[in-house]
């Protein structure tokens, strides 16, 4: 990206809603503006987990606020990305598929641990590069991440179940501050942390940083009663609890620097807390400045070049895993691209190197069920990638994935797809070929072929040469098949020259 593009982010947490704007400068990105809304979608949840409708609304008014003020950016210039409110909420897709309409951009709802890596992204991007093995704890509305990294790279990632907003509904449910109650919510959050206690003790780090909503909350109100700035101590939240159970609510508690849409969630936010401290043997937690949307913006650099893209990385990691043939990966890959190009005549370049680069993962991935069983390893390997931690990819991202893999071959009518999405069915088509082109795992006489499509028309034409079904006979059966396999969707393929 040129210097002086601006970039956005959004994160859509169980709490607040926030936007960061900021433009690229010589590798970084500086703050031109931040929106921040008291959304509470985490309280939103009912027994059943729906978000209820008046938390659905609180939601897209807030994103309509944000998407106005996001009207002339680009599709690559923006990422929104949704939590653990979302990532449990059953109707979320009621919910997401307006919000994307009133945001004017699509929200990926990120896993727990591609949250964490974020996270960590955001606070290291923030921080003088350092040797200093660090601790990152980020406790949200509904869920709390733990890293272990150094520099910018992020080497041990967790998410656990245990939030501000979800502790105080269940332990101060009438904002009610008692010592029966921060000594019970306390014990909660270790019996959920305790896990942690292994992999991210003293010891496996040297400095502790402290990212997002609570720990900055915790920190506003220490310096405003005199504590050091930028840092929490555990006498500082032994304070802060004697504090909280005097005031014994939250409505009585007044307390300098503590803003308003905090006062709600702050007795889960400690009780969280003061159980990390206690679990890790954390003394001390210095209050990081980035967050959640700081490595979202970083990460979209990332994201433009392919050498630079985690998710290729990924890719890669997942092949090598499963060990893959990658000579016929590699043969699938570049016919699917070449095929995709061809149908893809009005994509702009931006665009058409996007969607191959996607259509380059489902080719190198599309055969990693065979790992499992040979018999129906496109359905294996769909599981595998719809339950894998692959770092740099949203939920709905992978998901899409998974669906090309488990329709590389099969009956298409059996596939949970969107086949009114044009580029999703460009990019099926293209690899189910390109898989049937390379079935005898050598380089197929491809130059003997071209395939078109109408702009607007859901017809697709495969010509071949004079003699091309003579010499191959098993591969235009293969192709006839396909013809017929297509006749089930709202889609056509059509064969010249056969």
């Amino acid at each position: 990206m040129q210097n002086g593009t601006r970039l956005a982010a959004v994160d859509l947490g169980s709490n607040s809603f926030r936007l960061e704007i900021g433009r690229l400068e010589h590798g970084r990105i500086h703050r031109t503006e931040y929106l921040k809304e008291t959304v509470r979608q985490g309280n939103g949840l009912d027994k059943d987990r729906n978000l209820t409708p008046e938390a659905m609304q609180r939601g897209w008014d807030c994103l309509a606020r944000f998407g106005e003020r996001l009207a002339g950016f680009k599709k690559g210039e923006v990422r929104a990305v949704a939590t653990q409110t979302l990532r449990e909420a059953r109707n979320r897709d009621e919910f997401l598929t307006r919000a994307h309409a009133v945001l004017g951009f699509p929200i990926d709802v990120i896993s727990g641990r591609e949250e964490a890596r974020l996270i960590y992204q955001g606070v290291a991007h923030m921080l003088p590069q350092s040797d200093e093995r660090r601790l990152v704890v980020d406790i949200g509305g509904r869920s709390t991440e733990m890293i272990l990294g150094k520099d910018l790279d992020a080497i041990t990632m967790e998410s656990y179940r245990v939030g501000s907003v979800a502790w105080s509904m269940k332990h101060f449910p009438e904002g009610q501050f008692t010592a029966r109650a921060f000594q019970t919510a306390e014990v909660a959050a270790k019996a959920v942390l305790d896990e942690a206690i292994n992999t991210f003790r003293a010891g496996n780090w040297d400095i502790a940083y402290g990212s997002s909503g609570t720990i900055g909350a915790v920190s506003d109100v220490l310096v405003a009663a005199g504590w050091p700035v930028g840092s929490v101590t555990r006498e500082g939240l032994d304070w802060l609890l004697d504090r909280l159970i005097k005031a014994q609510s939250a409505d009585r508690l007044k307390l300098e620097g503590m803003k308003d849409d905090r006062r709600a969630v702050i007795g889960g936010g400690v009780s969280v807390l003061r159980a990390v401290f206690e679990l890790l043997g954390i003394e001390e937690m210095h209050a990081a400045q980035g967050a959640l949307r700081h490595g979202v913006l970083y990460d979209l650099l990332d994201r433009e070049q392919d050498t630079t893209d985690l998710r290729s990385t990924t890719v890669l990691t997942l092949a090598r895993k499963f060990a893959i043939d990658t000579d016929q990966a590699a043969r699938v890959s570049k016919i699917s691209r070449i095929l995709f190009q061809q149908t893809s005549k009005g994509l702009s370049p931006d665009d058409l190197s996007r969607f191959q680069r996607k259509l380059d993962w489902a080719a190198h991935l599309h055969e990693i069920g065979s790992h499992i069983s040979h018999s129906d390893y496109h359905k294996h390997g769909a599981y595998i990638l719809d339950n894998a931690d692959a770092p740099g990819f949203a939920q709905p991202e992978l998901h899409r994935l998974s669906l090309l893999v488990l329709g590389h071959r099969g009956k298409l009518r059996k596939l949970d797809a969107d086949f009114e999405d044009p580029i999703f069915v460009r990019q099926l088509l293209c690899l189910r070929l390109a898989v049937i082109l390379s079935h005898a795992r050598r380089e197929p006489d491809f130059k003997a072929m071209h395939i078109e499509s109408t702009e607007g028309d859901h017809n697709f034409v495969l010509t071949c040469r004079n003699g091309w079904a003579h010499a191959y006979p098993q591969s235009a059966h293969l192709l006839r098949e396909e013809v017929v396999a297509w006749q089930k969707t709202p889609w056509t393929l059509v064969l010249s020259g056969l």
